[in-house]
């Protein structure tokens, strides 16, 4: 409409007549911008005036009592909770070291002869650690595995290997005494699997490994299985990630119990199996 513009409004007024007795009646003029700019301050100055009443006196209690009590009530509910995970975490912690000492007993168990000076009677006596950690999450454990499994070795590669069987390792990985895998503790006839799917390329018995089966994976990368009892897959057998390959032994002249060697190989170099498999 033609009369809103600026201009009229910056020309518009206000008046006003005040009507007492005591004085004789009088009309005032005020600018409408003038009016604007003194409720403008005005509003300003009431809202300094009534922080600086909340903060400096006690009726900031007053107001945000509710609040308050509401916050104190969350913060001790949190200071509970967290007491209570660092001690089941204390718990699982005991639980985890127990289990690994009762795995390392079962192991002993198994052997088909043992001696007293034998390493795992040494593992045995002293506390196992199994450290967990605490107040992990779905993010940090997925960084974890990026880390781990691709970030460590270049961030390319795309095999993921698995671990070969549910045994105990008993011998880690040690290329300077020409131990160039690791073994597992297995008792004879125990299943093993195929740590990443690939094409099997031999599958045979030998003097010095007992019977053996080598994967070809993809990337350049080889696993070897040695020592088994019995071989399920033949030679140009492919198989999945998984998949049931042979049976655990004790075969073979580099043997002095049922166990499982395996190794792990890329482009011709050997590789620390407990590095890259999944556990």
């Amino acid at each position: 409409m033609k009369w809103f513009n600026f201009h009229n409004i910056k020309n518009a007024s206000f008046h006003v007549t005040p009507n007492l007795p005591i004085e004789t009646t009088k009309r005032y003029k005020i600018s409408a911008i003038r009016l604007t700019a003194y409720l403008s301050l005005y509003t300003i100055f009431a809202w300094l005036v009534l922080l600086i009443i909340i903060s400096v006196t006690p009726l900031k209690d007053v107001l945000v009592v509710i609040n308050n009590s509401e916050l104190k009530a969350q913060t001790e509910k949190i200071q509970q909770l967290q007491s209570r995970v660092i001690s089941l975490t204390e718990q699982l912690q005991e639980l985890a070291s127990a289990n690994e000492k009762i795995k390392y007993a079962i192991k002993l168990a198994q052997k088909d002869s043992a001696k007293s000076n034998d390493a795992i009677y040494d593992t045995l006596r002293k506390p196992i650690y199994k450290k967990i950690q605490i107040g992990g999450n779905i993010f940090s454990v997925f960084q974890d595995f990026l880390i781990k499994y691709f970030l460590s070795s270049g961030g390319t590669s795309s095999v993921i290997l698995v671990g070969p069987c549910d045994g105990i390792i008993t011998q880690g990985f040690n290329p300077s005494a020409g131990h160039m895998g690791v073994d597992y503790g297995l008792k004879s006839g125990s299943p093993v699997y195929a740590a990443a799917g690939g094409l099997v390329t031999f599958a045979d018995y030998t003097f010095n490994n007992g019977y053996m089966i080598i994967i070809q994976h993809d990337e350049g990368f080889v696993t070897l299985y040695e020592h088994c009892s019995t071989l399920l897959k033949k030679v140009r057998d492919y198989v999945d990630q998984g998949d049931l390959i042979a049976l655990s032994g004790n075969t073979g002249k580099n043997t002095s119990g049922p166990h499982l060697h395996f190794e792990v190989w890329q482009n011709g170099k050997p590789i620390d199996p407990q590095k890259i498999i999944l556990k």
